[in-house]
């Protein structure tokens, strides 16, 4: 009997053991931010379509700046570029599934407007599986160059800004405006100016995607001209690079 017990006793043992040395060994599968599905575009393809034709992508969602009328306008990115979904077919149910990391199939049609490239008309499908958030990218070193558009829609990062003034509707310089013209007040979308080598940059936090509950948009507000920024936020395209910021911090 104290055989028999005693065999089952190191029989658990070792089974355990086992099952130890498998969980603790085994490391989670990397994800692949550009694994595509048969018959979807790769960015570079996406990339070289021309505006006007019907596209056909995957990526990772990143932000979700609005929802209205069954239609949601969402960031979403791979580990090669960002896509700016306008108006994308959704209801509020699937709407609250896009949390960021979830991976979605969009169909619809490539366009620009203002110098900003999206889908539209647009309808999309979350692929089960993969979750993954894209690290920012420093495009500090781009501002001002030809390469800088190739980012656009990515969640990026820009260091050692600083704070220039703007003009207000009375004149006065200030830190940031309500509004592109300062003639908003405060829940409006903030717009300050920042600077980097010798050239001035306008910014803004999108108050659809940042509202004035947010700390990004805090710190917009608590701005002063002079200080030293770093930023984070998505590479938007209006007439020209206007970032939406969604993170403001000091200097490192």
């Amino acid at each position: 009997m104290k055989k028999t017990l005693s065999l089952l006793l190191v029989l658990v043992m070792v089974f355990a053991l086992a099952a130890c040395g498998s969980t603790g060994g085994d490391e989670p599968a990397a994800v692949d931010p550009n694994a595509k599905s048969e018959g979807v575009m790769t960015y570079a393809e996406y990339a070289a379509a021309e505006l006007e034709t019907e596209v056909t992508i995957e990526a990772f969602v990143q932000a979700k700046q609005s929802w209205w009328e069954d239609k949601a306008t969402v960031y979403a990115q791979d580990g090669e570029g960002g896509y700016f979904m306008y108006e994308m077919a959704c209801s509020q149910e699937d709407y609250d599934k896009l949390v960021p990391g979830t991976k979605i199939k969009v169909n619809g049609y490539k366009t620009a407007w203002a110098g900003e490239v999206e889908i539209v008309d647009c309808t999309f499908e979350i692929v089960e599986g993969d979750t993954w958030v894209a690290e920012p990218t420093d495009v500090t070193s781009l501002l001002g160059t030809a390469e800088l558009e190739a980012q656009m829609n990515k969640f990026v990062s820009f260091k050692g800004m600083t704070v220039e003034p703007s003009v207000d509707a009375n004149g006065n310089e200030v830190a940031f405006l309500y509004n592109w013209d300062g003639s908003g007040t405060d829940g409006n979308d903030l717009y300050f100016n920042v600077s980097v080598n010798g050239a001035t940059y306008n910014f803004c936090v999108e108050s659809y995607l940042c509202d004035n509950t947010t700390d990004v948009y805090n710190a917009v507000e608590a701005l002063n001209i002079g200080d030293v920024i770093d930023l984070e936020g998505f590479l938007y395209w209006y007439e020209g690079v206007n970032p939406h910021i969604t993170a403001v911090a000091a200097a490192a």
